[in-house]
């Protein structure tokens, strides 16, 4: 039953990057998987880790990234080829996820923290190419705070890796903490917030960099971890261990939507400076 599920998503995720541009419904959806709509979205959800729906929008913003910074056309043009009827909704969405407007990705610029550009005090690389950071957080002093630590390991094993806390299973929007290595090895994050936070670690292959712009194709060329749900309790000072080995990313993980590349790079560049 399990492969007849797989099979089910899969041809799901292939439907949605095919027909990116129509106004597909979880009626059509649940039709081409061939089950009842109430029990699609629950296999869905199973499979994949996100609701149908949120899946469909990511991939949407994921074949803009593409168009954005592999084409001409413009940002209108664009928005209504991944199924947007308002180019204002779709440049807030896109920020919203990717961490720049549609203008600012198309012109690599570099991502670093919200809140003024700048990471919170106290956060900062403690050894070469090992940066942690804190964007738009700060810790009352004296109050009792949760640190997620562990191993990474890849197949990557002399590429950077980012790790990241997120509100769902997607690397979309701000990581409520990160980290960025030079290398597989130890992570630690500190100051870690009450809530429920999933782990999502990323690595990508020399020369494949842009390779979250487009599906993936199950190879080492990109390659994703996951560990989650952590939930962090008001009041409780803790330590997390979570040690996490990377895979090659799957049709059926969630597109990748911050900007990583660029903020790996600009994390980076900031260590070496």
């Amino acid at each position: 039953m399990d492969d007849v599920i797989t099979t089910a998503v899969l041809r799901v995720v292939e439907d949605m990057q095919e027909n990116l541009g129509e106004p597909l419904t979880i009626d059509d959806l649940a039709r081409t998987a061939m089950f009842s709509k109430f029990h699609f979205s629950r296999i869905f959800q199973r499979v994949t880790g996100l609701s149908p729906g949120r899946f469909l929008s990511a991939v949407r913003l994921r074949e803009a990234k593409r168009l954005l910074t592999s084409t001409t056309l413009t940002v209108t043009d664009i928005s209504h080829r991944v199924g947007y009827s308002s180019v204002g909704t779709f440049s807030s969405r896109f920020a919203g996820s990717v961490g720049l407007s549609p203008s600012r990705y198309r012109r690599f610029e570099s991502l670093t923290p919200p809140e003024h550009r700048a990471a919170a005090p106290g956060h900062h690389a403690t050894t070469p190419g090992h940066r942690a950071t804190t964007p738009g957080t700060t810790t009352t002093p004296g109050t009792t705070t949760t640190t997620v630590r562990g191993l990474i390991s890849s197949p990557l094993d002399d590429r950077p890796v980012f790790a990241g806390l997120f509100p769902d299973s997607i690397l979309e929007g701000w990581p409520i903490r990160y980290t960025v290595l030079s290398r597989p090895g130890p992570y630690v994050l500190k100051d870690v917030p009450e809530g429920t936070w999933h782990l999502i670690v990323q690595s990508a292959a020399a020369g494949r960099e842009d390779a979250i712009e487009h599906p993936a194709r199950g190879d080492e060329g990109l390659c994703i971890g996951r560990h989650g749900p952590i939930t962090v309790q008001p009041g409780a000072a803790a330590t997390a261990h979570a040690d996490i080995r990377l895979r090659p990313m799957s049709v059926l993980d969630p597109p990748v939507l911050l900007a990583l590349r660029e903020l790996v790079a600009a994390e980076l560049a900031g260590v070496r400076n």
